[in-house]
């Protein structure tokens, strides 16, 4: 993946921290002199970024849910996330980039147009929409990690606390070395992610079979199965963390252009997710059938690594687990990073003085601590991954994503030239039905 948040146009530090300030001191990415020239270059490495931001644990997990309910549920389901990711996010990346204060990130432009009080609420909600995804990380390494161990090296079981405290630690050192090894080793994973997948979903077509899925036979029985998996169809596809930092590149290189552009690099990404994604969601699908799917669920496990299992190749039994630990650990770090300014956000905005007082530095220290400590112990405990995706980050994520852009487009005057679009509507009701899927889940 390559990072939704590129260098700053300084020599980046590599003191500790240094990148995590809080929103309105966060580091600018970089457009080098090059890119300037060239701005198409700019679009070029954000379609690349922001696709890697997506290409997380909601990706290598989504099969499991989006082939639950059999074909014709899954068929619909590919037909709608093209327009709901591209339309969504596009409203999103319009509400930072028409804002009259230029360089301001989403939550300072929430606060402008909203006032003080929603903008601060929208910074707790943006926490919470990135936090749980952190948490699903480390869940999901942990996971993948001891049943490469067990079940393709034949090593010993080792404890979780022992396990989970390790790789937490090593993806956290990543982040403590500064932004420009977290840079190096995002852009290094992401094409090899994207040609692994496309030849893991080619690899699997032999296998591919009707027989194993279960589909509902009546129309009721199928929008129920569509209305139940959107949540995670929300999630996985969900690249909003590094929007707001986009779109200020959207600002920088292109101006009073940078709506105009920004669209253009979200069809363009939009795009690739949907081909690249979804031949990989059917592939697992029909490999696996609608039991082969519950057993990984039952597992708690990717699906990649679930495959590695059960398929008894060893192209399976190595690459599986190496795909679902590289994707989870790339998309780590962009996410990681936007929980972090959040949560300075939040701290500043309940207790200004303290912080005031104790300076950025050791802020960024203690929120640093707090994301490891909890991020460690929901490793340990072991929560369903698809149970926090489903009553924690959907309906705070459709919430930002889709909800949010599209009250700001009939309430702030700088949106206003969006109001007549008849996606406005459809981005509206996926929101809504994002959301009430969610409660449904819980409360069922």
């Amino acid at each position: 993946m390559s990072s939704p948040f590129p260098p700053s146009e300084s020599t980046p530090s590599s003191e500790p921290f240094s990148e995590i300030e809080a929103p309105e001191l966060a580091e600018k990415p970089l457009v080098t002199p090059e890119e300037k020239q060239n701005p198409k270059i700019v679009n070029r490495s954000w379609v690349i970024s922001l696709f890697g931001t997506a290409v997380g644990a909601g990706v290598l997990f989504l099969p499991i849910n989006a082939g639950a309910g059999g074909v014709w549920p899954l068929l619909i389901v590919t037909l709608l996330i093209g327009p709901m990711t591209y339309f969504s996010h596009r409203a999103l990346a319009r509400f930072v980039c028409v804002s009259p204060r230029k360089g301001e990130d989403i939550t300072l432009v929430a606060a402008d147009y909203f006032g003080d009080v929603a903008g601060k609420v929208i910074t707790v909600l943006y926490f919470f929409a990135i936090y749980p995804i952190v948490l699903i990380y480390g869940v999901g390494i942990t996971n993948t990690l001891d049943s490469l161990i067990v079940n393709q090296l034949g090593g010993p079981q080792i404890p979780r606390v022992i396990l989970s405290g390790v790789a937490i630690t090593l993806l956290m050192i990543v982040m403590l070395v500064g932004q420009r090894i977290m840079l190096i080793v995002t852009q290094v994973l992401v094409y090899p992610l994207i040609a692994l997948l496309f030849g893991i979903s080619l690899y699997l077509i032999p296998s591919w079979s009707l027989s194993g899925l279960k589909s509902p036979t009546d129309f009721g029985g199928m929008m129920f199965a569509v209305w139940l998996v959107i949540p995670v169809l929300v999630f996985a596809f969900n690249h909003s963390p590094a929007i707001s930092q986009f779109s200020l590149a959207m600002q920088r290189t292109h101006g009073e252009a940078a709506a105009e552009n920004a669209s253009k690099v979200l069809i363009r990404t939009a795009a690739l997710l949907v081909g690249f994604t979804m031949f990989f969601v059917w592939s697992c699908v029909l490999a696996l059938g609608s039991d082969g799917l519950a057993a990984a669920r039952e597992a708690n496990l990717p699906v990649l690594s679930h495959l590695a299992n059960v398929h008894g190749t060893p192209i399976i039994a190595y690459l599986g687990p190496a795909i679902a630990i590289a994707a989870i650990g790339s998309s780590f770090f962009g996410h990681y990073l936007g929980a972090a300014e959040g949560a300075a956000g939040i701290v500043r905005t309940v207790a200004p003085k303290a912080t005031a007082a104790m300076g950025n530095k050791k802020l960024s220290l203690y929120i640093a601590a707090f994301m490891f400590l909890t991020t460690w112990a929901a490793a340990i405990i072991n929560p369903s991954i698809l149970g926090l995706i489903e009553s924690l980050s959907g309906p705070v994520i459709a919430s930002i994503l889709y909800l949010m852009p599209m009250y700001a487009i009939y309430q702030v005057d700088a949106l206003k030239p969006y109001r007549k679009q008849a996606s406005n509507i459809f981005v509206i009701i996926a929101g809504i039905v994002a959301v009430s899927g969610v409660a449904f889940s819980l409360f069922r």
